[in-house]
């Protein structure tokens, strides 16, 4: 089972771009963030007509995340827990139904900028509601996993240039130890059990030449419980497409699953 998350950057500026990937790298289930829209507004259609089903969790204008499935889906839950009065639309989780069942969760975790302040007091917060969500699918002992654009820049490795991050809400030390914190219940970081050392990269500015410059940093990951990493053949990126046309200033993180 190949399972892929990416920061599309609106659905509507990638209409083009996002179905020309999946027909290219045909994942059984791709995880969306910042489709922007309300859920009456995604283009479903264009999916479903590639044989996705299709479920949505949408806001005017920001956030907003999907699920996309070319296998049956259950028990579709929209919204982290913990916090009855958050309405933004970060989070979305189901079961992909196929050889073995796998429990996905789809996030985009607050980018917490400007620090301090109460963005980053929100991020923060978040991120122990997220503690407590990784806790709960460990405690159920079956393969889960959570991937997206987790706004978390983990080690210095992960940027092509770390000082430059030292104060940013991506990168300091009370993001990365609560990074740290989740990590250390038990999950492990996709990438990083197939792939060690610097310049991999699935985020580049639109500014300053990022791209032509390979000033990236890696902020789009998979957290995997021991059920899911038991699984894990593959994890790739794939940051070519970002000089394609119209891009998405994330690439396209994948998984391959023997599931």
């Amino acid at each position: 089972m190949k399972i892929a998350t990416f920061n599309i950057n609106g659905i509507k500026a990638r209409i083009n771009a996002l179905p020309d990937w999946l027909r290219e790298r045909a994942p059984d289930v791709a995880l969306l963030q910042e489709t922007k829209t309300v859920d009456e507004a995604f283009p479903r259609e264009v999916f479903e007509d590639m044989g996705y089903n299709v479920e949505v969790h949408g806001q005017k204008s920001f956030n907003g995340v999907a699920i996309l499935s070319k296998l049956p889906l259950e028990d579709v839950q929209r919204g982290l827990p913990g916090d009855e009065d958050d309405d933004h639309a970060r989070w979305i989780e189901a079961t992909v139904i196929g050889e073995k069942p796998i429990r996905v969760c789809g996030l985009y975790l607050p980018n917490g900028n400007p620090v301090p302040g109460p963005k980053y007091d929100y991020k923060l917060a978040w991120m122990e509601r997220l503690y407590h969500r990784a806790k709960d699918l460990l405690a159920a002992e079956e393969p889960a996993l959570m991937a997206g654009d987790y706004n978390i820049i983990p080690q210095p490795e992960d940027a092509a240039h770390p000082d430059k991050w030292r104060e940013d809400a991506l990168f300091r030390l009370e993001s990365r130890t609560a990074w740290r914190r989740v990590v250390n219940l038990g999950l492990t970081d996709a990438f990083r059990a197939i792939h060690q050392g610097p310049d991999h990269y699935s985020f580049w500015d639109y500014q300053a030449g990022a791209w032509n410059k390979n000033d990236g940093i890696r902020i789009d990951h998979f957290l995997m419980t021991p059920q899911c990493a038991d699984l894990l053949l593959d994890c790739q990126i794939d940051a070519e497409i970002r000089g394609r046309e119209k891009p998405s200033d994330h690439v396209p993180v994948w998984v391959d699953l023997a599931a």
